[in-house]
Formats: C-alpha cells, structure tokens, sequence
C-alpha cells in the first residue's frame, strides 16, 4: 500500500493508463484538424465518430445525439441558457432543486437576472426530489409567461452526498407534457447504469475526469438531435462544428480519450466495479460507527455505489481533517473548496451548520482496496480517540 490514498473520486478521477496510450497518437502524430477536407483532416475524423459513438453507448444513445464541450458545467450552461433563452415565446418558468451543482444553480440565478422565473425545489431528509413535487410545480398557463414552464434540471446523482433521484419516474412525468427534461449526468454517466432512451431525458450533460477521462472534455446529449425542435442556441459561437452548437476546433486527443473512458466503463465497470465499490463502502461505514458516534447523510441505498457521506458526531471536522493528512478525503464539494460555508447539500438536508462543518464525504474509486479502507478505518479511530482525549 502506498501513501497518500486517494479517497476522493467526486472530485475527478486519474486517467486510466489506457485511456493515455489512446490520445498519444493525437497529439503529435494524427494531429489533423478535424474539420479540414485533406488527408490530415481526414485521418482524425473516424476516431471523433468512434468516441462519439462509445460515449452515445454508454448511456443508451446514439452517435448523433452526442455534442463534445469542454466539461459538465460547460454543457450545463448551454442548456439551461440556450433552452431558455429560445423558448421564450413559449414560457418563462424553470424547475430545478436546491441541491444541485453550482454550474445549475449559478446559471439559474442569471437567467431569474434575466427576467426568467425559477422554482427551486426543497429535497426530503436523504436529498431526494420526488415526482410528485416535480408535478405539482409544473405551470401550464399562458404561453410566454411565467405561469407556463419550459424545463426541469436535475442531476441523476448528487456530488456530496450521493443520492440518485428518481430520473426515470420524473422523465415519465414529463414525457408527456411540452416540457424539456435535462439531467446534470456528471456523477451518473459512467458510475451507475442509466438509459436516457428509458428515463426520457433530452439532455445529459456528461464530464470526462469523472470517468477516469482527461480534464477539459465532457459531452452533451441531445435527443434526437432535435436542436430546432427545441430551440437550442449556441453558448459559443464561432464556427459550424458540433451541428452548430458548440464553435471550436475539436480536441481530437479528448475526444478520443473521453471515448476510451466511456468504452471502459460500459465494458467493464458497471457491474462488478460496482459491487465492489459498494461492498467497501459497507466495511468503510460499519468500520467507522464501530468506534464513534456518525450519520450517514444520503439515502441508505439509492445512491452511487462509491459515496459515503458522514457527519461525525465526537469530534470537530477540522480537527478530523489533521489527523487525515495522508489521506484524500472532502468536507464539500470541489467546486465550493475554499468557502467558509457550510455545505448547502448538507444544509439543505437538515444537518445544522456545525454538523456540516463536521461532516466528510469519502469518494471511492478503481484503484482502492480493502487494505487502504482498513488503513483508514484505523487512523480515524486514533485520531478520534486522541481529540477525544485532548478535549476531555
């Protein structure tokens, strides 16, 4: 076993080594631009199409429904503006979930700037949203106007504490209505078997270093590829590529490793992977509670095999965090290190401001074991009893 163990997967992922040695011939070799009509352009044009079509696999989709960005928040942002902002004729509301990644919510929070009128809605005490809620917010009213809405954002599985919302049962309530469904998949697409096709979902937004991708590269599901229908404009302009939804020459060393990613994870990852991911989360959990007093924050079992979120009851997080120095673990999400916030998730679910402070998320991915989540138990216990002792 080798220090320091990396328990934080949420965060992003390392690169799988084959997924390397597929982009290192893209970037001094086969370095055509693939939107040029010569030889060299040509060359890097078959393996865009073939990550196109692993990516479009792995979530039940096809090649042409999927777009290249540069990340989840990017395609998130695309959406929600490019949705909005087109289907103003039709209606002024959006549903989302307090919640949700920053990229939503912060997007949110310009578009309500920009005379949109948004709905957030509460979750229950493991943070899930249920169609009910979804149903009722609905506004059917005058078209144009704020009583008529046009989309509903969720994420399929939330960063910090894990829990998976029920996609497929809300799809199923949307499916029938003039209402565009989008899902935030960065922590879905590649961790836990999900269909787009089943759940009737529109959009997905996808990021590459979730899946054990290069940094820089995400995708954008988009059903049917039915851009006009649903009046998507373009975040980025600036050029035709991407059916004219996203401007820029294509990354052709990332978008075959996000295609790698995504071939790996569909061939190998979402069935056994997860078993046993979820069994060392079990031994991490019941290690841990054995010991000191902890909640578990997040559904107890719809939620990704890999995330265990506790609030620690006997002893101050940051002091848990110094006896942890060898090991990667998170009190927040990414995208909010460094805020002298408590959580929102956490917030959002009930846990006081003190218990958010106090409380860990443990991500757990390919390369951990059994010996490093033993070696974790053990160096939690002593530096509780130590704190424990000191504070006594």
């Amino acid at each position: 076993m080798q220090l320091p163990i990396y328990m934080d997967h949420h965060a992003t992922t390392p690169v799988d080594q084959r997924v390397v040695d597929a982009m290192l011939p893209y970037l001094c070799e086969k370095f055509g631009n693939a939107a040029s009509s010569h030889c060299f352009g040509r060359e890097v044009r078959s393996p865009c199409l073939a990550a196109r079509t692993d990516v479009a696999k792995l979530i039940g989709a096809d090649a042409e429904e999927i777009i290249f960005t540069s990340g989840a928040t990017e395609s998130n942002n695309t959406v929600l503006k490019g949705i909005a902002e087109g289907n103003q004729h039709k209606g002024l509301h959006l549903i989302s979930c307090v919640t949700e990644h920053k990229s939503i919510l912060d997007t949110l929070e310009y578009l309500e700037g920009r005379g949109f009128d948004v709905t957030i809605l509460p979750v229950d005490s493991d943070g899930k949203v249920h169609p009910d809620q979804v149903k009722n917010a609905i506004r059917q009213g005058k078209e144009g106007s704020t009583d008529r809405t046009t989309l509903v954002s969720l994420m399929g599985a939330n960063n910090e504490i894990g829990t998976l919302h029920p996609i497929e049962e809300i799809g199923s309530v949307l499916s029938d209505l003039d209402i565009i469904f989008h899902v935030d998949g960065a922590q879905t697409a590649g961790k836990i078997p999900f269909d787009v096709k089943k759940c009737h979902v529109d959009f997905l937004s996808i990021s590459g270093h979730k899946i054990y991708g290069p940094k820089g590269i995400g995708a954008l599901y988009i059903r049917d590829c039915a851009v006009e229908e649903m009046n998507l404009g373009p975040l980025l302009h600036g050029g035709s590529q991407e059916g004219g939804i996203r401007a820029g020459t294509l990354p052709v060393h990332l978008v075959v490793g996000i295609g790698m990613a995504a071939h790996l994870c569909a061939r190998d990852y979402l069935e056994e992977e997860n078993k046993r991911l979820a069994e060392l989360r079990f031994v991490l959990h019941e290690g841990i509670k054995s010991f000191t007093n902890v909640t578990l924050n997040g559904h107890e079992s719809d939620r990704l095999p890999g995330n265990l979120n506790l609030t620690f009851h006997d002893i101050d997080g940051e002091l848990l965090g110094l006896g942890l120095k060898d090991i990667a673990i998170s009190s927040t999400s990414a995208c909010s290190a460094g805020s002298a916030k408590p959580s929102y998730v956490l917030t959002s679910i009930g846990r006081s401001d003190d218990e958010a402070f106090s409380s860990v998320r443990f991500g757990l991915g390919r390369s951990n074991t059994v010996e490093e989540v033993e070696y974790v138990i053990d160096r939690i216990e002593q530096t509780v009893k130590k704190f424990a002792k000191v504070a006594g």
